[in-house]
């Protein structure tokens, strides 16, 4: 594997990429007024800008070291299991991720021992900084985060690269053919490419990846969310017996579809109540300006609010509970999906028990939505009438929701596996560091 390495290694960049690390060096000056930016947009942790830079407090621990980056919260959950054995087995582990969110639920949600960092900007000199301090052994790239100069500086250091839980959607991979040179060029220093499906695994190879498998899915091996049972108590004993609609990563524009829903729906269900969990938390006072400005009564669970018999738009602009809110709702409608984004994870809402709708645009889980939509385990809507006349219909006919959450967890629960096909395609790299490393 080394020798093949560094065979890969030696080639010389395309012209694209030579570009692109000269243009990113001479703008590397204006980082700090990136940052600045970003800080003032709430987009940055205040105290965790130098990690930006590749700067940073905490020590590497002694010892082989496995890095794993993934992009956001959805990769990381992804993640989490994985790295959970690999830590299991003695080793070090560094998540790094890109967005505030995702840093936040890695406090709750990270097995411990797992050292979180926010990733450094593609640029050269970060990257250098970053990867002088931390010196990984192993580096895993979760699904399609291809930054160029982190990948090619890494695989300069001779640090074995691994894509797991890849995918490439179709719209990127039609993008991506335009500069297959380019992409073929950092596809080829990875090790392995351990790809979602077939379909992906195809992209990835007509793209330039030498080495594809196809491993599965991590995120149908994602556990159930944990729930605190004091919450989960104080929660239902201020919503009683009233009827129960909610709306999980929900997108600017898909808010005001479940509002909308919401005020035709509570004429026929007295006392409804809607819960939203933004997929951006810090949108939540937008949302429940939306509510009032509908003329409904909402609360912010921010505030230590718990809904109270005036409540009717309850928003859950927390991090990390999801695990609540599918507990609490026997029907979910699961955003990012009426808007051109490309859906999120519906498999969480399916192991807890809870009925998923669903938009049109779900391409980054387009395999798991054809399957449950296939066995009625899951709903698709296309607007605020479908949305409402699908919510409206589950209220009226429990049985029919009932049934729904059964079909979609028979559906999900065949598919997992994943994991342990993961760890498999990993051993011999957790091999060679034992070797060297004892």
């Amino acid at each position: 594997m080394r020798a093949v390495r560094e065979h890969i290694v030696a080639e010389r960049p395309p012209l694209t990429l030579r570009s692109y690390r000269r243009l990113v060096t001479l703008a590397t000056p204006f980082a700090q007024l990136l940052l600045a930016d970003r800080l003032r947009r709430g987009k940055e942790h205040p105290a965790r800008v130098g990690e930006r830079r590749g700067e940073t407090q905490t020590k590497r621990p002694a010892g082989a070291l496995i890095w794993a980056h993934g992009a956001s919260v959805g990769e990381m959950l992804a993640l989490t299991p994985l790295l959970e054995h690999v830590r299991a087995k003695g080793f070090n582990v560094l998540l790094t991720s890109g967005t505030l969110t995702s840093a936040r639920l890695a406090e709750r949600r990270l097995p411990p021992g797992v050292i979180h960092q926010f990733v450094p900007f593609d640029a050269p000199r970060f990257i250098a900084r970053f990867l002088g301090h931390w010196r990984p052994n192993l580096a895993l790239f979760a699904e399609q985060e291809l930054w160029p100069n982190l990948i090619m500086e890494s695989a300069a250091r001779a640090i074995p690269l691994i894509l797991v839980n890849g995918r490439l959607s179709e719209q990127s991979f039609m993008r991506w053919r335009y500069a297959r040179a380019t992409f073929a060029a950092l596809l080829s220093r990875f090790d392995l490419c351990l790809a979602q499906s077939t379909v992906h695994a195809r992209r990835y190879c007509e793209l330039g990846a030498p080495r594809v498998t196809v491993t599965g899915n991590l995120k149908l091996d994602v556990p159930a969310p944990a729930v605190n049972p004091q919450t989960l108590s104080a929660m239902q004993a201020s919503l009683g017996h009233r009827p129960i609609i909610a709306a999980s990563s929900t997108h600017p524009g898909e808010e005001g579809m479940v509002i909308d829903a919401h005020r035709r729906l509570r004429r026929t269900f007295p006392g409804l109540v809607t819960l939203i969990a933004p997929r951006h938390p810090e949108r939540g006072t937008d949302i429940a300006g939306l509510a009032e400005a509908a003329g409904l009564s909402a609360v912010l669970r921010s505030r230590g609010h718990l809904p109270d018999r005036h409540t009717e738009i309850y928003v859950a602009d927390t991090i990390g509970e999801l695990g609540l809110l599918y507990r609490l709702s026997p029907m979910v409608f699961i955003g990012g999906s009426l808007v051109r984004h490309g859906g999120q994870n519906p498999v969480e809402a399916v192991k807890i028990g809870t009925a998923v709708l669903h938009g049109p645009h779900v391409s980054n889980f387009a395999e798991i939505y054809q399957a449950l939509d296939a066995q009625h385990g899951a709903e698709q809507v296309t607007d605020v009438n479908s949305l409402t006349v699908r919510l409206g219909t589950w209220l009226t006919d429990p049985a029919a929701c009932k049934a729904a959450r059964e079909a979609a967890y028979k559906t999900i629960e065949p598919l997992g596996g994943a994991l342990a096909r993961t760890l498999a395609a990993l051993e011999p790299y957790l091999m060679q560091m034992r070797l060297e490393h004892g």
